[in-house]
Formats: structure tokens, C-alpha cells, sequence
């Protein structure tokens, strides 16, 4: 099972990332678990700066925008 977070204060942004995570995601098919963080000093610890960020299994893959679903997809697969 792959662990998708979404690192952010769950401003519009962050719940348009966990959205376009969510839809990429089960388009790929994968078993996944999205979890949405929104502790400043949990964020801080992983090195994100700016928000919203996906980390995928512990690894921050991107932070500061919000791709589109197709782009997700590539960064997922």
C-alpha cells in the first residue's frame, strides 16, 4: 500500500491537491492511503516550505502548486 500525504494548513489549494491526488491515484489503479497533515512542525520536519506538498511514501515529490491530474498521474506511476 503506497501512503500519500498532503501537507498543508487545508487551505483551497491543499484540498484541490488532495482532490487531484485522490483522482490520479484511482486512475492508476493503486492500493493507496491519503492522509492530510496539517501540523506546521510535522510539515517543517519534512522540509517543505511552501504548501501544499505530496510526500509519497516519506518522500517529499512536490510542493508549492498544484499539478493537474495528468501530471499527478506521472509523478505516481
Amino acid at each position: 500500500m503506497t501512503t500519500l500525504q498532503i501537507l498543508g494548513s487545508g487551505c483551497a489549494n491543499c484540498v484541490r491537491l488532495a482532490n487531484n491526488v485522490e483522482a490520479a491515484a484511482k486512475e492508476l489503479g493503486m492500493d493507496f492511503k491519503l492522509e492530510k497533515v496539517t501540523d506546521i512542525q510535522v510539515i517543517m520536519h519534512a522540509g517543505v516550505m511552501r504548501t501544499p506538498a505530496l510526500v509519497v511514501n516519506g518522500q517529499v515529490k512536490l510542493y508549492g502548486r498544484v499539478p493537474n491530474v495528468d501530471e499527478l498521474k506521472t509523478i505516481l506511476a
